[in-house]
């Protein structure tokens, strides 16, 4: 599909979320972050979420959901799935992030978070059985991502050093 005339473009900061229509481009930049890409291919809808940490676990207030964690986004994409009437196998998914920032500089939490963040998007995609067929995880460079929800594309442009 061609790009519509009067694309709504959304930049997430970490911990967002953001579900759209044919119109949108999500974009973002993530460390040792993760973003998931979600895409309805009939629908034309779909969303990102830019989550920094696994889970809050326990400490969650009740009722509130919040995209910076793993677990919480993951909520926050299925709201949007329920409410389309649709299943989470249905889209198509990608998955981009996860990388060791500061490698060398003795921040060791950096070094492992982007491993303990991989290894939670692997845990959901598996327990929801969702349909992957693209992911960029890992490594130790940055990445910038743009997300067109009127193709179901992600662009991806990793940054050197």
């Amino acid at each position: 599909m061609n790009r519509p005339e009067n694309v709504i473009d959304i930049f997430l900061q970490p911990g967002d979320f953001y579900w759209g229509d044919s119109g949108t481009r999500i974009r973002t930049i993530l460390g040792s972050c993760i973003s998931i890409c979600m895409w309805h291919p009939v629908k034309l809808e779909g969303g990102m979420c830019h989550y920094m940490l696994p889970t809050r676990g326990d400490r969650r207030p009740k009722g509130e959901l919040d995209g910076k964690y793993a677990d919480e986004a993951w909520e926050l994409f299925r709201k949007e799935i329920n409410r389309l009437g649709t299943k989470p196998s249905e889209y198509v998914t990608k998955l981009f992030g996860g990388a060791s920032m500061f490698q060398g500089k003795g921040n060791v939490l950096s070094m492992k978070m982007g491993d303990k963040n991989i290894e939670i998007a692997r845990n959901i995609i598996r327990t929801n059985s969702l349909n992957v067929v693209s992911e960029n995880l890992g490594g130790i460079q940055s990445r910038r991502i743009h997300f067109e929800i009127w193709s179901g594309n992600v662009w991806l442009k990793r940054h050197e050093g």
